[in-house]
Parts: structure tokens; C-alpha cells; sequence
């Protein structure tokens, strides 16, 4: 069964325009051609990103945060409440008032005292500025050297001027040094933020960042295999364009560098836009999508790498919305840049806004307590 599923899976008709398969990609003549297997080499190649990342984020991003004056977040620990902290994990963490009300039934505590607790606890659970100092310089490290190392290898190709030749003697294409590396490298990169998705800061948008790697993973993979390879280097390149002006700017967030952030996302802004609404769409998807029938009839395989780059701009769509939110407020009422999706802690700042409330209701049911002024609970830190 095993045998007849790999071999429906690989089926020429599948993967190929009619009439060419995968005896046109035998190596020959000093031509060497993409191959499938290849495509393990990315394994070993995310396991060593996963080590390099642990030793620059020690050596490298650690130091750099604290010369930019990244300052780590005190925070109150919660006192230990096994009561609350089995609720806490096992049904939810922001727990309603008629359930805070049962809560205070079952420890002895108030109800601010229970919402100051749930309060506390969940602002443990979030990363620390450090945290999200060193990802975001890691990741822009990659980001940059990338889009580096793949604008070298591209800048003297005629398909990135002429993106009609990325079909020229499709699918026999031979296969350069540069783009196998290009390749590997990115496979071996995405697998690994695969792999670190559950230590990494989750944001509001995690599920699509989940589809987003996977969908690249799926794309880089296929476009290898099917010798999309000069398709899928430009790909590369359009989206690596952007990202490290993103990863750049939240670094200068988390540093508390307020201008340089703002200006730089607004640069990222715009270079997103064109790359991703406009570029990713109209020249490298008509590309794929409209040229291609126009020398051969589709087949699965056309399908499928057309489907996973709509996928790709759903997801771009869905970013461009966000990050034009911001721009804009930024730009209109020159706001602070900040990421609609991060997960902000809450400070004790609207506790102590809670506790006034409740003193002037006391004041007003019970009259002064002393000296005609109500006394205010002076045992809360303002921040955490």
C-alpha cells in the first residue's frame, strides 16, 4: 500500500506538464538538475539555526540590548494560591465576575484582591522585553543577511528583470550553486521557526504565522522539486525584502527608542506594500499564473504552487490591514508605533484606578474614616 501511495505520489502527470517528466532532470553533460532528496539537507541545516540562534542571542543580542538600554519588566510575583492557580490553568484566565465572586467564596479574598491576582499571574506568563529584544534581533539578522546574499545571487540573472524568462526551458533548468544554497538555507530557517514556535512570543496573529510557515515551507519545497527554482528565488527575495525594517523597528520599540521605531515601520510600511500588494501580485503571480498556460496546458502541479502563492497574499492581505492601522495612527495623531498583535502587560495602574473607585463608594456609604479624608490602601506598587 505503502509502495502504490509513493508511487501515485510522485506520478509525472502530476508534477510535470505533458510530455516531459522526471527522465528530463537526469543529470547530464555536466547539467545538474534539482532532486527531490535534496531536500533533507534542510533538516540538519534548521537544527544548526536552532544552535546558532541560542549562541547569538547569548553572545550577540543580549549585549546589544543592553547597550540600546532594553530594561527588563519587574514584576510581582503572586503569592501561591492552589485554588487559583487551578483555575487559572485548568478553566481560564480571565475569569468573569460571578466566577471572581465564587473565587473570593473559596479563598477569602476580595474581589480586587482575586482580579489583582489573575492580573499578576497572567503578566508572568508573558515574554519580557528581553525576550522579544532577542528574537526580533535574531530574526533581523537573518532577514538582512538574506535579502543580501539572495539579491547577489540574483543581480546578474535576466529574470529579475524579465520575469518571463523564469520560464525559459522550463522544466529543464539547471540548477546553480547559488540558488541551491539560497534554498537550503531558507528551508532550513523556516523549518526551524517551525520547530521554536512553541518557546517563541506568541502574538494575537499566531495561528497565521503558524499557516504562514508551513505554506512557505509547503511553497520552497514544491517550487524545488517541480525545478520552479526561479520563481521561487524571487519569491524569496520579495518577502525578505521587508521583513528585517519590521524586525528592526521592534527592536528600537523594545529599547524605548521612540522616533527611530516610528520612522522606521514607516518604512517597512511602505516597502510592504509595494513588495507584497503590489510587486508579489501583479509581476511574480501574472508570472506564474497567466504566462505559463500560454507555453503548456496546466496540470496539478500548476494548481497547486498558484494556490499556495494566493494563500501567501490572503496573509499578506490580512498583515497590510494592520500595519496600515498603525501607519496611520501613527501618522495622524503621532502616536507610538505598536504591534496590534503583541500581548501587553497590565499594570497596577488601573488597579490603583479600581481602589479609588471603591474608596470614594466606601466615603460615600460610610462617611469619612479619618480626619474627614478617606485612607488610601498605600500597599500596591504602581507597576509590575
Amino acid at each position: 500500500m505503502l509502495s502504490g501511495l509513493t508511487e501515485w505520489f510522485w506520478e509525472e502527470r502530476l508534477w510535470f506538464p505533458e510530455g516531459l517528466g522526471w527522465a528530463d532532470l537526469v543529470d547530464r553533460e555536466g547539467r545538474v538538475y534539482a532532486k527531490p532528496r535534496d531536500l533533507w539537507v534542510a533538516l540538519p541545516i534548521a537544527l544548526v539555526f536552532l544552535i546558532i540562534r541560542q549562541i547569538f542571542e547569548r553572545t550577540v543580542a543580549t549585549p546589544l540590548a543592553s547597550l540600546l538600554g532594553v530594561k527588563e519588566t519587574v514584576r510581582l510575583k503572586v503569592s501561591h494560591n492552589p485554588t487559583l492557580e487551578s483555575y487559572y490553568c485548568n478553566i481560564t484566565k480571565i475569569p468573569s465576575q460571578s466566577s471572581v465572586a465564587g473565587l473570593c467564596k473559596q479563598t477569602g479574598y476580595s474581589e480586587r484582591q482575586v482580579q489583582r491576582w489573575f492580573r499578576r499571574r497572567r503578566n508572568q506568563d508573558r515574554p519580557s522585553l528581553l525576550k522579544k529584544f532577542r528574537e526580533a534581533s535574531w530574526r533581523f539578522t537573518f532577514y538582512l543577511l538574506a535579502f543580501i546574499a539572495g539579491l547577489g545571487a540574483l543581480i546578474d540573472k535576466p529574470w529579475l528583470y524579465d520575469m518571463k524568462e523564469m520560464w525559459e526551458g522550463f522544466p529543464v533548468l539547471t540548477l546553480l550553486p547559488s540558488q541551491y544554497w539560497y534554498y537550503m538555507i531558507e528551508l532550513g530557517f523556516y523549518g526551524s521557526l517551525l520547530f521554536s514556535v512553541a518557546s517563541d512570543v506568541k502574538r494575537k496573529d499566531f495561528k497565521e504565522q503558524i499557516v504562514h510557515h508551513v505554506a512557505t515551507i509547503l511553497l520552497i519545497s514544491f517550487s524545488w522539486c517541480m525545478n520552479y527554482i526561479r520563481a521561487g528565488t524571487l519569491i524569496m527575495l520579495v518577502h525578505d525584502s521587508s521583513d528585517y525594517f519590521l524586525e528592526s523597528a521592534k527592536m528600537f520599540n523594545y529599547a524605548g527608542w521612540r522616533n527611530a521605531c516610528n520612522y522606521i515601520f514607516i518604512v517597512f510600511a511602505a516597502v510592504f506594500i509595494v513588495t507584497r500588494l503590489i510587486i508579489f501580485p501583479f509581476w511574480i503571480i501574472y508570472c506564474t499564473w497567466v504566462y505559463p498556460v500560454t507555453i503548456y496546458d496546466p496540470f496539478f502541479g500548476y494548481y497547486f504552487f498558484n494556490g499556495l502563492l494566493m494563500t501567501l497574499q490572503c496573509l499578506h492581505i490580512f498583515w497590510a490591514v494592520l500595519i496600515i492601522r498603525i501607519a496611520l495612527r501613527f501618522l495622524t495623531h503621532n502616536e507610538k508605533v505598536d504591534d496590534d498583535r503583541s500581548d501587553k502587560d497590565e499594570t497596577d495602574e488601573s488597579e490603583e484606578g479600581e481602589e479609588n473607585v471603591e474608596d470614594i463608594k466606601h466615603v460615600k456609604k460610610n462617611g469619612p474614616v479619618q480626619n474627614g479624608h478617606a485612607v488610601h490602601n498605600n500597599n500596591h506598587s504602581k507597576t509590575e
